[in-house]
């Protein structure tokens, strides 16, 4: 189908509140927002991996991005405001449902220097949010969508930012495995981003180009085992 066309398709969609697209939420940071360590700016939308899921995924499916530079799990930064994770999360599944899925990729920012947490508190806090999620009627027919739990990939070779992160590299390694139980106790699925999205070594926290095309690739994968293809438009 003509982009065109099936834009026109979409939007009639969504103002009526009946489609056959399944939509998935991408909710994030900086490494779901995309910014590209090269220069501090914004990868663009067939760059960064939300973007690059959605080509991946093809029609039938409406990917949102939702992402923040320098989000956290839970927590309220003394020095950036509104970067709370949760206090931001039941406004955005409710404005963007019925959601077919979310996809959560949150800890990064925890492990900044200023909020001296261990890995555990990190994926404790990240739970938070799946049970926000999971407590949330925004999916179809009322009820709660599933999660695809993503551990942020580790900060490693620390550059331009390494002393505001900090004793962050041991912390970072740490995660995969407590988020991995996170979502085995959740009832989720989960994804190990280190394994497909190294950081890139400009500043040992974002992601390269390469990495989010990787990304993409790896959660597409993860997507399509969750939901069945829909109706093509």
């Amino acid at each position: 189908m003509p982009d065109l066309a099936r834009s026109r398709l979409l939007a009639a969609a969504l103002l009526t509140g009946h489609t056959t697209l399944k939509s998935i939420l991408c909710y994030g940071d900086s490494n779901t927002w995309g910014l590209n360590p090269a220069d501090n700016h914004r990868y663009d939308l067939t760059t960064r991996w939300p973007g690059v899921l959605a080509t991946r995924l093809g029609e039938g499916y409406h990917v949102i991005e939702e992402g923040l530079a320098g989000r956290t799990t839970v927590r309220d930064d003394p020095l950036e405001r509104d970067k709370n994770g949760l206090t931001t999360l039941p406004a955005c599944l409710k404005s963007h449902q019925p959601l077919d899925l979310v996809i959560l990729m949150l800890g990064t920012n925890d492990l900044k220097q200023r909020f001296a947490l261990s890995p555990e508190a990190v994926a404790a806090s990240a739970r938070a949010l799946v049970d926000t999620i999971l407590a949330c009627p925004c999916g179809a027919d009322g009820t709660a969508p599933p999660v695809l739990l993503l551990a942020p990939p580790p900060v490693v070779g620390l550059t331009t930012l390494a002393h505001m992160f900090a004793g962050a590299e041991a912390k970072s390694l740490a995660l995969a495995p407590l988020y991995e139980s996170v979502a085995r106790e959740c009832g989720c699925r989960f994804l190990d981003t280190a394994a497909v999205a190294p950081v890139s070594p400009l500043d040992g926290v974002h992601l390269s180009a390469a990495s989010h095309a990787r990304l993409a690739e790896a959660v597409a994968t993860q997507v399509r085992a969750l939901l069945r293809p829909p109706l093509s438009l």
